[in-house]
């Protein structure tokens, strides 16, 4: 078998023109060289080197081989450029599968950035099942596949899950409703009113069902619709009111008011599903980092609004209990 060490060599001695020169130029001794030129003409089986006046020349098959050199020279340092791109994260391909919602507000605008950031790094978006996509990031068909799940659900085979966002449910009501004038509603409130569902059973719906049922009731669904602008407008049109997440109230309707609902407050979990172990992907570690860039003010503003709660409810309950004193 060639090798590649001595075919550089070959290279250095037939450009340099002697292999005193080549030594010379590469650092080492004359001997050394006329050694691993020996060692390579029988690896090759052949004559490669002919000597002229004070100098060498290549026989056909030094030519040849000494062409190749110059050529696998070329590829090895390209694959070496390639490689360190990979290790830098620079380049790459990334496989993604997301839900609906958690397209326009959380992958665009993470997938944007990254291009500003990385142009070569290749994401190929796909819409998935939302019921289930970790069996394509277990079975290395998706990189990273946005989900909805619960904290208590965070043991899968395989899986590892970063936290993204906790998407609030809020009370989509038709204009001039009865508790359209409370600015925050108790879950209870909403107890006996018709339901239009804006979720197919599954990890969206499940947060829902979970709070009334912590409230006492479960909800009377009149009208199933198969995404939220949908559900907003049945709600516009009086057939009911809905819990929508933040996510997928974009698209506001005109016709409806929207109120921020407690005790208890629905929240679906957003997570980004990766392998676990999961290899050096660079560009899977970019993605995730501009997933969360994108998550950050979201994650700030969630975190400022609950203190802001807590205050106003000890506040609350301190008043309860010293009133006399004000």
């Amino acid at each position: 078998m060639l090798d590649r060490r001595r075919m550089q060599l070959l290279r250095a001695v037939v450009t340099s023109g002697s292999v005193t020169a080549a030594a010379r130029n590469l650092g080492y001794t004359p001997s050394a060289v006329s050694q691993q030129m020996a060692v390579l003409e029988k690896e090759a089986g052949i004559a490669l080197l002919e000597r002229t006046g004070r100098g060498v020349r290549p026989t056909e098959a030094g030519r040849v081989l000494t062409d190749y050199a110059a050529v696998i020279d070329r590829h090895f340092t390209e694959a070496e450029t390639e490689l360190a791109e990979l290790r830098a994260g620079r380049t790459g391909r990334v496989a993604v599968r997301y839900f609906a919602t958690a397209g326009a507000t959380l992958v665009a605008p993470a997938v944007a950035a990254l291009r500003r950031e990385q142009p070569g790094v290749q994401v190929e978006l796909k819409l998935s099942d939302p019921r289930d996509p970790l069996p394509e990031v277990r079975n290395r068909l998706a990189d990273v596949a946005l989900v909805v799940r619960p904290r208590d659900q965070l043991a899968a085979d395989g899986i590892r899950f970063v936290h993204l966002l906790d998407d609030r449910y809020s009370a989509v009501l038709p204009e001039g409703h009865r508790l359209a004038a409370k600015r925050e509603l108790d879950l209870t409130d909403l107890a006996d009113e018709p339901w239009v569902g804006s979720d197919q059973p599954g990890p969206c719906l499940e947060p829902v069902l979970d709070a009334c049922g912590s409230a006492g009731f479960s909800p009377n669904f009149v009208v199933e619709s198969g995404d939220y602008d949908t559900a907003q407008g049945f709600v516009a049109a009086g057939l009911g009111i809905s819990l929508i997440p933040e996510m997928g109230l974009g698209n506001r309707h005109p016709a409806v008011v929207v109120r921020p609902v407690r005790n208890p407050e629905p929240i679906r979990t957003i997570y980004a599903a990766v392998r676990d172990p999961s290899p050096a992907q660079p560009a899977v570690h970019r993605l995730l980092d501009a997933l969360r860039n994108t998550t950050a003010p979201h994650r700030a503003e969630q975190s400022a609004e609950h203190s802001a709660r807590q205050a106003a409810k000890r506040g609350a309950e301190h008043r309860d209990e010293h009133g006399a004193e004000y």
